[in-house]
């Protein structure tokens, strides 16, 4: 399969927050030259049972992963949690990490997502269909998700909002964006109403890729609260993240664990690691119409033939719905 996924899931590599000083570690910077030249083959495996169970190694079992006695050796080897005290700062810090890795890497880190129409149907032009349609991706970066829409249908119009102020004046900077079609804003979505610029129940579809795993377990609910009330009755929230025991997980050395399943990258950011069952509850539990939602793991290998190199990635795809009537 192309490269098509893009480099979403290479967040995990990037360098560290400047205002630290301190050097990557050699063997990540080697490891992500390697990853750049594989290639990408993905499976998926409809499953909402939860990766997480009793102590021991029971505990490790995984709908489609096998971990190995290592991999199991060294989750259980790294159970102490980053210090409260750092925890506070990286929760205060949060959106100037972000500005950060977008000061660096400016719109160069991603690659436009034509992968999107492929995996979410609902993205697709309906021929019978008239009039505007509204999409609001959350967690909008550069645009990369925005700018091959926009430029294939003619029908949608986008509000588009990222926590980080730099990359939505990269989306306002770019080219492609047209006002008539296209409404960018800066939003810390776990506290700011989305309502300020975005009507109540009129989002026909909402975009959240990549962007739960980022937020503090604590907040996920009032993200998705927040998500859903600028959706129309019957919307469609559309869904993919990290999933458990993604090789990006096992790769954390001791000292990033910040709570269970939530680590801290090298350059401030957060990444959370979810199981099916763990987003179908807080879907639920945020309104979403669990009888009409759907959850799985999406399976990706990365493959260097050459280096006999094989990287697997886990990552949860869903799709969850707002009840028509209350």
């Amino acid at each position: 399969m192309e490269n098509k996924l893009n480099n979403e899931d290479e967040k995990c590599d990037e360098i560290k927050d400047s205002a630290s000083n301190a050097k990557i570690d050699e063997s990540e910077k080697a490891l992500d030259t390697e990853m750049k030249k594989m290639t990408v083959t993905e499976t998926r495996t409809e499953n909402s049972e939860s990766g997480s169970g009793e102590d021991g190694d029971e505990k490790f079992v995984h709908p489609v992963r096998i971990l190995t006695e290592a991999e199991i050796a060294k989750l259980q080897k790294d159970a102490t949690c980053v210090s409260d005290f750092k925890q506070n700062k990286l929760e205060k810090e949060a959106q100037k990490n972000w500005d950060l890795f977008y000061k660096r890497n400016t719109t160069k880190f991603f690659k436009d997502r034509h992968w999107t129409k492929r995996e979410f149907d609902e993205l697709c032009p309906v021929e019978a269909e008239t009039g505007r349609r509204t999409v609001l991706e959350v967690g909008c970066g550069v645009g990369n998700f925005i700018w091959p829409l926009l430029q294939e249908d003619q029908s949608m119009f986008f509000y588009a909002c990222d926590f980080s102020p730099r990359a939505v004046q990269f989306v306002k900077d770019n080219p492609n964006y047209d006002p008539s079609r296209c409404s960018a804003f800066q939003c810390d979505i776990t506290n700011d109403d989305l309502s300020g610029n975005v009507p109540q129940d009129s989002v026909d579809v909402v975009s959240m890729i990549f962007v739960l795993s980022a937020i503090h377990p604590d907040k996920m609910e009032a993200a998705l609260s927040n998500i859903i009330k600028v959706m129309r009755p019957g919307g469609c929230l559309l869904f993919r993240d990290y999933g458990l025991y993604d090789y990006a997980m096992l790769r954390f050395a001791p000292g990033h664990k910040l709570s269970e399943n939530f680590y801290v990258r090298q350059d401030g950011t957060r990444a959370y690691y979810f199981t099916t069952e763990k987003v179908l509850e807080l879907a639920e539990r945020c309104g979403f119409d669990r009888s009409q939602s759907q959850c799985e793991y999406i399976q990706r290998e990365t493959v260097n033939k050459k280096e006999d190199l094989c990287v697997p990635r886990i990552f949860v795809q869903g799709k969850f719905l707002k009840p028509k009537s209350s």
